[in-house]
């Protein structure tokens, strides 16, 4: 693969690899933003970032019985624009964390993989009405994204998918984005134009997407079929999930979290303390608490910024410490109810971990 011709990156991130770029800011850096601004954006890729023109870039559509052909520019003169703010998330963040407990496969992220975004696009549901493309029963189908646009490591190209119903809800269903945070998306960004999936992991979120289809089954891309799910604790070789990928499900949502990006002393006798926290499959976050006794006892924070369901949560607060040095945890709790878990799950792909988050001071 060519990566000689990439566009400069960030550097205001922390290299996780160079060939394909992935790089992640700090959390501590994060919760400064309750919109976070492009150059904390996270990048993960699975190959070379390649620069395309908007003005001859074009998607490709195809139904059930019929195809069309749209360029992003009358995309933009056909469709009205719509901007959601949603949070995205490598379903790897905090993989490092996962990897104390025993080793992982995967690019060993922090917890920076996260960005809280106001994307700028169309409905996805509007095009595929426009085009026709939309059958009056779509509860058995799927729609597969693909970006065909730049090489790919483990496959011919990137794919994903979604069951339609849910991609073409309106509240707010899949977005077809070609701004981010009122500024046109840049190639590092999946310029120029990406899937915005709210709800779904990362990992659905297809960047350059070039090919939309309608099909009775989920996608074959690899990112689909063998990657990006949840194997059980005992599985803990590429060799014993050999024969298990086609039997457990692709993942959609991340769970609940939270995450400490500050915490210090801020007076003889208090603890201030920083973060952001993620909602889950089950509801927006209502409320955050910290523990600085190892969870006997806890304190709820106050939650700065929340902007509708899909966007993640700023929470901070001061909790009295008279210790010098010592630890601090935070939990996360759901409109629902639940209760971000002290202990993540392993598992081989260190994807969806979630326990308690925790800092030093």
């Amino acid at each position: 693969m060519d990566y000689s011709s990439e566009p400069p990156h960030s550097s205001h991130l922390v290299v996780r690899g160079k060939e394909p770029f992935n790089a992640e800011p700090t959390a501590a850096a994060l919760v400064e933003f309750p919109l976070t601004p492009e150059d904390f954006v996270f990048c993960r890729n699975h190959g070379p970032i390649r620069e395309f023109d908007p003005d001859s870039y074009t998607i490709s559509f195809k139904g059930t019985d019929k195809d069309a052909e749209l360029s992003i520019n009358l995309i933009k003169s056909l469709f009205t624009k719509v901007e959601v703010v949603s949070v995205l998330q490598c379903a790897g963040i905090r993989r490092r964390e996962m990897g104390n407990i025993k080793p992982v496969h995967g690019v060993p992220w922090a917890d920076g993989v996260v960005a809280n975004c106001r994307w700028g696009g169309v409905r996805l549901r509007d095009v595929l009405q426009h085009l026709n493309l939309l059958p009056d029963d779509n509860t058995d189908l799927h729609v597969c994204f693909a970006s065909f646009a730049t090489l790919c490591q483990d496959d011919e190209y990137y794919g994903s998918s979604i069951p339609l119903a849910k991609a073409t809800d309106t509240d707010p269903g899949v977005i077809l984005a070609y701004e981010m945070n009122g500024e046109e998306l840049s190639p590092d960004h999946g310029g120029p134009l990406r899937v915005v999936a709210p709800g779904h992991l990362g990992a659905r979120w297809v960047k350059w997407v070039d090919t939309i289809s309608i099909s009775p089954s989920e996608s074959p891309n690899f990112y689909q079929q063998r990657d990006y799910k949840i194997l059980p604790p005992d599985v803990e070789t590429k060799e014993a999930a050999k024969p298990l990928w086609s039997k457990y499900p692709a993942m959609t949502a991340l769970p609940l979290n939270s995450v400490i990006g500050t915490a210090y002393k801020s007076s003889p006798d208090s603890v201030f303390i920083k973060g952001y926290a993620l909602p889950g499959a089950t509801g927006q976050v209502s409320a955050v608490e910290v523990s600085v006794d190892d969870g006997e006892t806890w304190v709820r924070m106050d939650i700065t910024y929340q902007e509708g369901k899909l966007s993640w949560s700023i929470w901070e607060g001061q909790v009295a410490c008279k210790a010098e040095h010592g630890n601090v945890w935070s939990r996360a709790i759901d409109v629902s109810g639940k209760v971000q878990p002290r202990d993540g799950e392993w598992n081989l792909r260190g994807v969806a971990f979630n326990g308690w988050g925790r800092a030093e001071w």
